[in-house]
């Protein structure tokens, strides 16, 4: 496998969709697809696909297409999929029960290890596996365990005091969903996710597309 730097944001974006199609494939027993029939699948061009997993290295062959299984195990390793990212939650509302609760999460190798929150209503309560804990003991679990990645549901004013202990405490990943853009060092990773611009993206064309 190739490991490629340099690689564009949109050829990442497009990478979990790849695998998703290509885990369907695989529970259905499909053994290898082409590029065209993977294109029909998708509704991405054939030379898109092509384009973009010549990136890692190709992995398909002439007159054969790709081998379904090897596929899906090398986008795997390429989204870090290959090992366990031990994973913690700040934020114990509906938004982080959910993500808690959301099955796929454990299978794809992220593992959800603490949740925290500042309602002393919600401090002790369990959330499947996990009990709520006070986020003031936040500091000394960073102190004490790994974190590879962490998720903000908190509201706006909460989350970049949370970033900032993250980032100083050595957290190089967060998938943030309150509603700011956070600021942080160049080597640290942020997804921001606002699910409101996502709700009102489909409201245009839910709309244009009725005029």
């Amino acid at each position: 496998m190739v490991q490629g730097k340099g690689i564009s944001q949109a050829v990442i974006g497009r990478l979990p969709r790849y695998y998703r199609y290509l885990n369907t494939l695989c529970n259905a027993g499909t053994e290898r697809i082409s590029s065209q029939e993977l294109s029909k699948l998708m509704h991405v061009t054939a030379s898109q696909i092509r384009q973009d997993l010549n990136h890692f290295g190709g992995f398909g062959q002439q007159g054969y297409g790709y081998n379904v299984a090897y596929l899906k195990e090398e986008i795997a390793k390429i989204l870090g999929m290959d090992t366990t990212k031990h994973v913690i939650v700040i934020g114990a509302g509906n938004l982080g029960k959910a993500l808690l609760n959301y099955p796929n999460f454990s299978k794809n190798g992220f593992s959800f290890t603490g949740v925290f929150d500042s309602d002393p209503a919600k401090v002790g309560k369990s959330i499947g596996t996990l009990t709520v804990e006070d986020v003031k003991e936040l500091p000394q679990y960073l102190k004490e365990h790994q974190v590879d990645i962490a998720v903000l549901t908190v509201p706006r004013e909460g989350a970049e005091a949370n970033a900032r202990l993250l980032v100083e405490s050595g957290v190089k990943a967060i998938w943030n969903f309150a509603h700011v853009d956070l600021e942080v060092p160049a080597d640290v990773q942020v997804e921001n996710v606002h699910l409101a611009d996502s709700l009102m993206k489909l409201s245009y064309n839910y709309s244009a597309a009725r005029k």
